[in-house]
């Protein structure tokens, strides 16, 4: 008598998909101990999306359980992934170059303006100004007649450690660490997918936050 097969299923926090006829394999990784039912397990039809606007689809696994179960009845199913799931479906477009690079001059616009805004501010509140110029005072004895040495000198240290800090100059890395940048991203992200679970939740039990 041969054992039951065994599913490992992997499925991620959000996918991002661009067709309607939803697979087991566009929102999960598997790995099954038989070849033939893996295949037939990765075609597995979970959701078809019949509106054709962006939209998020909050999911569960137990549906996706009940149809593999329904595909053999033999199988074993050990998760490996998360219970609960999102499905983000995006219409197939043509991509807008004009309109990306656009938004991407924009934000690096705001990026830079704020950016600024924020250094000029703190170096007027600590008044590093006055306080270069002691320090010119103190080394040099006179005083100092406009820029010296040590306003280069703290201009450049500042762009540089803003781009040694961030790690991440055009496509040239110094390493293949994560930037402070897309960490943050990322943490966004995965807050963003828990609290669109949590309210979907909260909606089908009834539970106002306000």
């Amino acid at each position: 008598m041969s054992s039951s097969p065994v599913l490992y299923i992997n499925i991620r926090q959000i996918t991002e998909v661009h067709h309607k006829d939803i697979r087991l394999i566009d929102v999960a990784d598997l790995n099954c101990t038989d070849p033939e039912l893996e295949n037939k397990c990765r075609c597995l039809r979970i959701k078809t999306i019949k509106q054709d606007k962006p939209k998020r689809y909050m999911e569960s696994i137990m549906p996706v359980l009940q149809k593999l179960q329904e595909l053999d009845n033999r199988l074993q199913i050990s998760n490996l992934g998360e219970t609960d799931f999102i499905i983000d479906y995006q219409p197939p477009k043509k991509p807008a170059l004009a309109w990306q690079w656009l938004k991407t001059i924009f934000v690096c616009g705001i990026c830079f303006s704020g950016a600024a805004f924020a250094i000029m501010t703190f170096n007027n509140d600590v008044n590093v100004t006055s306080v270069f110029g002691e320090i010119y005072l103190l080394v040099m004895g006179q005083e100092a007649d406009g820029a010296t040495a040590l306003e280069i000198s703290y201009s450049v240290g500042l762009a540089l450690g803003i781009l040694i800090f961030f790690n991440h100059f055009a496509k040239w890395k110094m390493n293949s660490d994560p930037t402070p940048l897309e960490v943050e991203m990322r943490l966004y992200e995965e807050n963003i997918s828990k609290t669109l679970i949590q309210n979907d939740e909260r909606k089908e039990q009834d539970i106002d936050a306000h």
